[in-house]
C-alpha cells in the first residue's frame, strides 16, 4: 500500500510524474473537474450566489476510485496545474475526498522534471481560496449570462443559439472587422518603379517616392522620362541593430504557431498540453514572459559553447499585460540542450519553435547597415525634372547575432525585401542609365480580416480574456458556426501597367485576385443577426471595456481585494431586469429580416431572414392565404448581401432534369448543400458544380459514381435482414445497422467478409453504435403511410370548406 496518493488532472500528466517519484507514492488522474455546476436551475443560488455542484455520472467511477485511495493513504498531494482552474480543481478535490481546505497538501511546478517535482513535495502549500473564488466568480458568471441570454435568442432569433460573455464579444470584433473589408472603397494609384544600369554594367532597381493618381499623370511621368537624365543625388549609410523578441506566453505561442506552423489556436494548445505533460516544456497557460535563473544560466552555457560567446546576451524580460503573474515562467524548454521532442511531427515542430525563440531571447542583438541612394530625374543642363526622386534601399547583416536562431513573423509577414540585397558601389554625382520605367495601377488595401492569431492579438490587446480562455473562445465561435475559416480565394481585378522601354511606352491589362478570404474568420449570416441583436439589447455585455473591467474584478478576487459574491450581485441585479424587458418586448419584423421587395406577378414580400435550419428566403407571409414559399440560400450567398434577383433565382429549384432508368432525375439545394435525387437516393453535387447549371449528363455521372463508391465500400450484407451491412470505412471494416455504425474488434477485421449474420448481430447487440440512429425502413414506411393520410384529410377538409 502506497503511503502517499498524488492526483493530478491529466492520465498523461500522472504518467510522468509517476516515473520520479518512489514506490511510497500512487500518482493517479481527476480526469479534469470531478464537479460542475448542476444542468438544472441554473446551477447557482440566485439569493446568495453560491454555486450549486453535482459530480456527473461520466465522473463517478473516478470520484469512487479516488475516494478509495484517498483513505488508504497516509498523505494526498493535490498537484492539479498552477492556475485558476487547476486551484478549483484541487478545491473540489478536497471537498470531495473529506480533505480540510486549510490543511490540505496543494503542491504545484511549473515544469515536469524530477528536480521541480521533489522540490514541490519539499515545499507544499494550502489551497489558495482567493484563486478558487476568481474561478468561480468566472464559471457562476459565464453561467448567468449564458443561460439567461440564450433563451432570449431562443424566442427571438432561433432556436438552440447561445451567448457569452466572451464569445459574443469575440464575434462582434469579427462582424465589424467584416463590415470594415465591405464599406471599404479601394482607390487606385500609379506606382513607379525603374531598372538602371550603372557604369559597369551591373543593374540597380528603385522606386519614385511619389505615386500618381491618374493614368494620365502616370503616363505624363513616363513621357518626361523618355528624354532625361537619372543622377545619383546621395548615398547614405546607416547602422542599425534588431533585438529578439520576448519569450513565449500563451498568446504570443498561439499566434507565432499560426504564423510561422499554420497551426490552429486549439491544436497549437493540444501539441503544448502533451508536450508539458510528457516533461518537455515549461506550463503552457501563462502571461508572465519571467525566465528563471537556472534557464537563463543553461541557455548562456549553451550559447556559448555551440555558438560562440559573443553571440551571448543575458536578458531580463517584465510582463507588461494587465493581471500578469510574474511567480509564473514564460513557456520554455525544461532541458534547453535537447534539440528534439516531442512524440509526433507537430509536437516536434512546435517544441523546435519554443526551444529557437527562448534560446535567440538570450542572444546578442544583429548588426545591420542600411544603404538609401536617392536617383534624381534630370535634363540635359543637370536641372531637376520633378522634386519626386527614385530611392533604392539595401540592408546587410553585419552580425547575424539572434537572428542565426531564429525570426519573429508578424501578422503582415512580408519579410524586408531590402534584407541582404548588397548595393553595388557608387558615388554621388554618377549618371546611371536608363534601363526601363514601369508605371503599375495599384489599389489601397482594405482593412485584413482577423485569423485566429490575430484575433487572439485583439483580444489580449482588449484586456478580454485570459490564456486559459483565448483557444476555447475562437473554438466556440466557430462551433457554434457564428464564424468560419473562409476558404474564398477572391475575385479577379483587372489593373493597367506601362512600361517605358527605349522611346516606346506599351500599356498591357493584367489580373490579379482580390479579398481572399482564405484562413481568415468570416462572419455568419446567424453570426451578424445574433450580434447585432445582442449589440441593440445588450450594449453593456458586448462593450469591449466592460468585458476587460470584469477580468480585471477577477483579477481583484485572485488577489483577496474584492468580494467575488458582492461582485456578482452588483452585476445581476443590472443584468436581469434587462433580460426580462427584451424577452417580453414585442417587434413586428424578424430580428434580422430584410424586405427585398415583391415577387413580379403576385406581389407577395420577398425578404431573407434566419429560419431554422439557417439562411433562407421566404416569399409571401403566414397571414395569407396562400402558404408562403421557401428557398435556402447557395454557398457565398448572404442574407445581408442578396439581391430580389437572385433570390428569385432560388425559386427556380428544384430542377426537373429528365429521367434516367425510368425514374426522375432532380437537383435541388438542401440544409446540406446541392444533390440529385434519383430512385429517392440522393448525390451530392460537388462544389465546382452550379447547381442551377447541372445536365442530366451530368447528373448521371455523379450517380453512376456515387454508386461505384457505394459498392467498393459495401463487403457484405445479408439475407436475414438488408439493412444490417458490413461495409469498408476509414480506418477498416465496420457495421452499419439502423443508421448506427458499430466497430469490429482488431482480431476480426481481416475476417470481416466472413462474419456470419449471427456474429454481426452480436457485435450490433454488445457494442455502442455512433450516429444519428436513422428510422428503419419499416419506420419510414410506416411515417410515409401516415402523412400521406393526413394530406388526404387535410384535402377533404379543404373541399368542405369550399
Amino acid at each position: 500500500m502506497s503511503k502517499n496518493l498524488v492526483i493530478v488532472e491529466s492520465p498523461a500528466k500522472a504518467k510522468t510524474i509517476e516515473r520520479f517519484l518512489g514506490s511510497d507514492f500512487k500518482v493517479l488522474s481527476s480526469k479534469g473537474h470531478i464537479r460542475d455546476l448542476k444542468k438544472k436551475n441554473f446551477g447557482v443560488d440566485l439569493e446568495t450566489f453560491h454555486p450549486e455542484y453535482e459530480i456527473p455520472a461520466d465522473k463517478a467511477r473516478t470520484v469512487a476510485e479516488l475516494r478509495t485511495e484517498a483513505k488508504k493513504a497516509d498523505t494526498v498531494w493535490l498537484a492539479s496545474d498552477e492556475d485558476r482552474e487547476g486551484e478549483a480543481i484541487s478545491w473540489h478535490l478536497a471537498e470531495v475526498l473529506k480533505l480540510d481546505p486549510q490543511t490540505a497538501r496543494r503542491i504545484v511546478f511549473h515544469e515536469i522534471t524530477k528536480p521541480a517535482i521533489e522540490h514541490a513535495i519539499a515545499n507544499p502549500r494550502t489551497i489558495d481560496l482567493n484563486l478558487v473564488d476568481a474561478q468561480q466568480a468566472r464559471r457562476v458568471l459565464d453561467r448567468l449570462v449564458g443561460f439567461k441570454m440564450s433563451p432570449v435568442l431562443w424566442r427571438k432569433v432561433r432556436p438552440s443559439l447561445s451567448a457569452g460573455r466572451v464569445q459574443s464579444v469575440a464575434v462582434r470584433l469579427v462582424v465589424e472587422r467584416e463590415r470594415e473589408v465591405q464599406a471599404f472603397q479601394a482607390e487606385a494609384s500609379y506606382r513607379i518603379t525603374a531598372q538602371f544600369k550603372l557604369h559597369d554594367g551591373t543593374a540597380l532597381g528603385a522606386t519614385l517616392n511619389e505615386r500618381f493618381a491618374t493614368h494620365a499623370e502616370a503616363e505624363a511621368f513616363l513621357e518626361m522620362c523618355k528624354d532625361a537624365q537619372f543622377v545619383i543625388k546621395s548615398v547614405t549609410k546607416k547602422p542599425s541593430r534588431r533585438s529578439p523578441a520576448a519569450p513565449f506566453t500563451t498568446s504570443t505561442l498561439q499566434q507565432e504557431a499560426a504564423r510561422k506552423l499554420g497551426y490552429p489556436v486549439s491544436l497549437t494548445m493540444r501539441l503544448a498540453q502533451s508536450l508539458y505533460e510528457s516533461g518537455h516544456i515549461t506550463y503552457m497557460r501563462t502571461d508572465s514572459m519571467n525566465l528563471s535563473s537556472l534557464c537563463i544560466g543553461t541557455a548562456g552555457k549553451f550559447i556559448k559553447e555551440n555558438i560562440g560567446e559573443e553571440y551571448h546576451k543575458v536578458r531580463q524580460y517584465s510582463t507588461k499585460s494587465k493581471g500578469a503573474q510574474e511567480a509564473h515562467e514564460a513557456i520554455r524548454p525544461t532541458y534547453i540542450d535537447n534539440e528534439m521532442a516531442g512524440d509526433t511531427p507537430q509536437e516536434k515542430r512546435l517544441y523546435d519553435l519554443i526551444r529557437k525563440r527562448t534560446l535567440a531571447c538570450q542572444m546578442a542583438d544583429a548588426q545591420l547597415e542600411r544603404t538609401t541612394v536617392d536617383i534624381r530625374v534630370i535634363d540635359d543642363a543637370g536641372k531637376p525634372k520633378t522634386e519626386a526622386v527614385f530611392t533604392a534601399t539595401g540592408e546587410v547583416v553585419l552580425f547575424d547575432g539572434f537572428l542565426r536562431v531564429y525570426r519573429e513573423s508578424t501578422d503582415n509577414d512580408t519579410e524586408n525585401d531590402d534584407e541582404g540585397r548588397l548595393l553595388p558601389p557608387m558615388a554621388e554625382g554618377e549618371i546611371v542609365e536608363r534601363y526601363e520605367v514601369t508605371a503599375t495601377q495599384r489599389y489601397s488595401q482594405a482593412p485584413q480580416r482577423y485569423n485566429e492569431a490575430s484575433l487572439v492579438h485583439k483580444l489580449e490587446e482588449l484586456g478580454i480574456g485570459r490564456p486559459s480562455t483565448y483557444a476555447p473562445t475562437i473554438s466556440t465561435i466557430q462551433q457554434r458556426e457564428y464564424v468560419t475559416r473562409g476558404e474564398g480565394t477572391g475575385t479577379p481585378r483587372e489593373y493597367e501597367v506601362m512600361t517605358l522601354t527605349g522611346p516606346t511606352i506599351n500599356t498591357t491589362v493584367q489580373t490579379e485576385q482580390t479579398g481572399s478570404t482564405k484562413g481568415r474568420l468570416v462572419p455568419t449570416d446567424i453570426g451578424v443577426v445574433v450580434n447585432d441583436f445582442l449589440l441593440e439589447n445588450f450594449p453593456d455585455i458586448l462593450d469591449y471595456h466592460f468585458t476587460a473591467k470584469v477580468e480585471e474584478q477577477f483579477d481583484n478576487v485572485a488577489e483577496g481585494r474584492e468580494n467575488w459574491t458582492e461582485m456578482i450581485r452588483s452585476f445581476y441585479n443590472h443584468f436581469e431586469p434587462e433580460v426580462e424587458r427584451v424577452m417580453n418586448e414585442r417587434t413586428e419584423q424578424r430580428v434580422g429580416e430584410r424586405i427585398l421587395g415583391e415577387e413580379p406577378g403576385t406581389g407577395a414580400p420577398v425578404s431573407a431572414r434566419i429560419g431554422r435550419y439557417g439562411p433562407m428566403i421566404q416569399i409571401g407571409t403566414a397571414n395569407e392565404e396562400d402558404k408562403p414559399r421557401f428557398a435556402t440560400l447557395r454557398a457565398g450567398q448572404s442574407i445581408q448581401t442578396i439581391t430580389l434577383e437572385e433570390a428569385l433565382e432560388l425559386f427556380k429549384l428544384p430542377r426537373d432534369l429528365g429521367e434516367f432508368e425510368g425514374k426522375k432525375v432532380v437537383v435541388n439545394e438542401g440544409r446540406f448543400g446541392p444533390y440529385v435525387r434519383h430512385d429517392g437516393k440522393f448525390v451530392s453535387i460537388p462544389k465546382e458544380d452550379d447547381v442551377m447549371e447541372v445536365s442530366l449528363e451530368r447528373a448521371i455521372e455523379l450517380i453512376e459514381a456515387k454508386r461505384k463508391a457505394d459498392t467498393e465500400k459495401l463487403i457484405k450484407t445479408f439475407d436475414e435482414d438488408a439493412e444490417l451491412q458490413i461495409l469498408n470505412g476509414r480506418w477498416g471494416p465496420y457495421i452499419a445497422y439502423e443508421g448506427k455504425n458499430y466497430r469490429i474488434a482488431k482480431d476480426l477485421r481481416e475476417q470481416a467478409h466472413e462474419l456470419t449474420y449471427a456474429q454481426a448481430k452480436h457485435i450490433v447487440e454488445t457494442t455502442t453504435g455512433t450516429g444519428r440512429g436513422k428510422k428503419t425502413a419499416t419506420a419510414i414506411k410506416a411515417t410515409a403511410t401516415k402523412a400521406k393520410a393526413k394530406s388526404a384529410t387535410t384535402k377533404k377538409s379543404a373541399s368542405k370548406k369550399k
